[in-house]
C-alpha cells in the first residue's frame, strides 16, 4: 500500500500550460467560457489530526487517492506536504472560487477534520514575460 509520502511525492509535478507552436486558438467566447482559474489550498492540522502522531502517522489514504484523483483529471498543477511534517499544499485549477470550495469541501481530510483547507485564489506571476521587458 502506497503511503501519503509516496503519494505525495508523485504529486511533486509542474504540468506545462503552454500550447504547441502549431496549436489552433479557441475562439475568444470559447476561451472566456474555459478559463479556469489557480488557487492554492494550505492543509493545516484540524481537529480531527491526532494528538502525538506524525504526519505520515495520520489517516490520509484517502486524502492521498482523492489528491491523486485532481490530478489524473488535470486540475492539480502540483502539490505535496511540507518538509517539516506540518501539513501541507496544493495548486489545481477551478473554473471559479465556487468550485474551488467545493473541491476542498470534497476532500476525505476535510471532511474528516484531519485537515482544515486555507484556500486562495493565486495570480501566479508571470516572469518570463516580467523578464522581457
Amino acid at each position: 500500500m502506497k503511503t501519503l509520502h509516496t503519494i505525495s511525492l508523485a504529486l511533486l509535478v509542474l504540468l506545462s500550460t503552454s500550447f504547441p507552436s502549431g496549436a489552433q486558438q479557441q475562439p475568444a467566447a470559447n476561451q472566456a467560457a474555459s478559463a479556469k482559474h489557480t488557487f492554492i489550498v494550505i492543509y493545516k492540522p484540524g481537529p480531527g489530526w491526532l494528538p502525538g502522531k506524525s504526519l505520515k502517522e495520520q489517516p490520509l489514504q484517502e486524502h492521498g487517492k482523492y489528491i491523486l484523483g485532481l490530478y489524473s483529471k488535470g486540475l492539480l498543477k502540483f502539490g505535496g506536504p511540507f518538509a517539516d511534517g506540518t501539513g501541507g499544499a496544493a495548486v489545481f485549477e477551478a473554473a471559479d472560487e465556487s468550485e474551488a470550495k467545493t473541491i476542498v469541501a470534497k476532500d476525505p481530510a476535510v471532511i474528516s477534520q484531519i485537515f482544515v483547507g486555507d484556500l486562495h485564489p493565486w495570480a501566479l506571476a508571470q516572469f518570463d514575460q516580467l523578464l522581457k521587458k
